[in-house]
């Protein structure tokens, strides 16, 4: 079996970049697509809501366990709680934008 060569750091910076464009347009299109079937097609879209939360709880998550994740990380995960629960209520009330 031949064994690749060895990478070094700045294609390992680049790998690391390029997969983090790819979640964000990945997320966002995922939100646009929910937002779409909510509230123009009157359709439930929590299957799709389901995996955006989900790929960022696995995020989180792998950076707890590795340690990466500080106050500050605790800190922005609050505020998204915070500011999703009162979009939700919002949404649950009836309030659409």
């Amino acid at each position: 079996m031949q064994h690749l060569a060895p990478r070094d750091e700045r294609e390992r910076s680049i790998d690391l970049a390029a997969d983090r464009i790819s979640y964000l347009v990945l997320s966002f299109g995922l939100l646009g697509v929910v937002a779409w079937r909510s509230f123009v097609r009157d359709e439930e879209p929590w299957d799709l809501l389901a995996l955006v939360v989900a790929a960022g709880a696995a995020g989180t998550a792998y950076r707890a366990v590795r340690g990466a994740a500080g106050s500050r990380w605790v800190l922005v995960g609050l505020v998204t709680i915070g500011v999703a629960a009162i979009f939700a209520a919002a949404v649950g009330l009836g309030l659409r934008p």
